[in-house]
């Protein structure tokens, strides 16, 4: 569905990512893991046409994306929740979920779409007359996925949904993710926290100064040593600690 070729991305003349290959089949949930300034979000901005990649290609259903306006990259098809939620804090929620679907034109699928995003968000619908930037963040995070799901998108990019949030609310945004991919949503999921990711992903790429170094499943990422060293806290001495008391 979704595949990157080589793809190399500049801020100026500093290249954020070099030759990144990667590629995201119909309902797959797949995850792109890796330290802060790794590049993660680049590749989604690269995606969404945000920023422009200066060598490679992207496709996307067999189709030349990389050069595409962002609007037309949406009508494709394509919703990014960016980093930090970017929801219209000034807004209701209904009002950002009215925007979320500016694509849509008939008022019953607007307000059908927006009856699903109460489904999958229960207390969005208590909230809808509230001003979006007085809720809580993990409130805002649901809000910023139920904006991109407005227009039932063929693949949902998450850059970061547990940025920011308690423990518990990030098992809950977590277990949503988990219930759309289910439920039969194309999932490309940028994330920090490896254990939650890599448990729901079908696949993984590990991502470090803008290159990918390592990919597999959850099990073969799980029995990578740099892997376990890097991202679980778990390299050779930790383990050898556990066997030593039994753990």
């Amino acid at each position: 569905m979704l595949k990157l070729i080589g793809v190399e991305t500049y801020y100026g003349k500093v290249k954020a990512l070099h030759g990144v290959s990667l590629e995201v089949k119909e309902g797959q949930l797949v995850t792109i893991l890796g330290a802060n300034g790794a590049g993660k979000s680049t590749i989604l901005k690269t995606i969404s046409g945000l920023v422009e990649p200066e060598y490679g290609t992207i496709h996307f259903e067999d189709r030349r994306i990389d050069r595409k306006n962002p609007e037309d990259i949406v009508k494709m098809g394509i919703s990014h929740v960016p980093e930090w939620r970017r929801i219209f804090p000034e807004l209701s929620v209904e009002e950002n979920l009215l925007m979320g679907g500016f694509l849509i034109k008939e008022k019953e699928l607007l307000h059908e779409r927006m009856k699903e995003a109460f489904r999958h968000f229960p207390i969005l619908d208590k909230r809808k007359a509230q001003r979006a930037g007085t809720m809580s963040g993990g409130e805002q995070q649901m809000l910023a996925i139920s904006r991109a799901l407005m227009i039932k998108p063929k693949i949902l990019l998450l850059d970061e949904p547990s940025l920011g949030l308690s423990p518990l609310l990030v098992q809950d945004i977590f277990s949503t993710i988990k219930e759309l991919h289910q439920s039969g949503v194309t999932i490309l999921l940028v994330e920090q926290n490896v254990n939650h990711a890599l448990k729901i992903a079908d696949y993984g790429y590990v991502l470090t100064s803008g290159k990918i170094f390592l990919s597999g499943t959850y099990d073969e990422l799980y029995e990578e040593e740099k892997v376990r060293e890097m991202y679980l806290g778990e390299g050779k001495y930790v383990r050898r600690a556990k066997l030593w008391s039994g753990s």
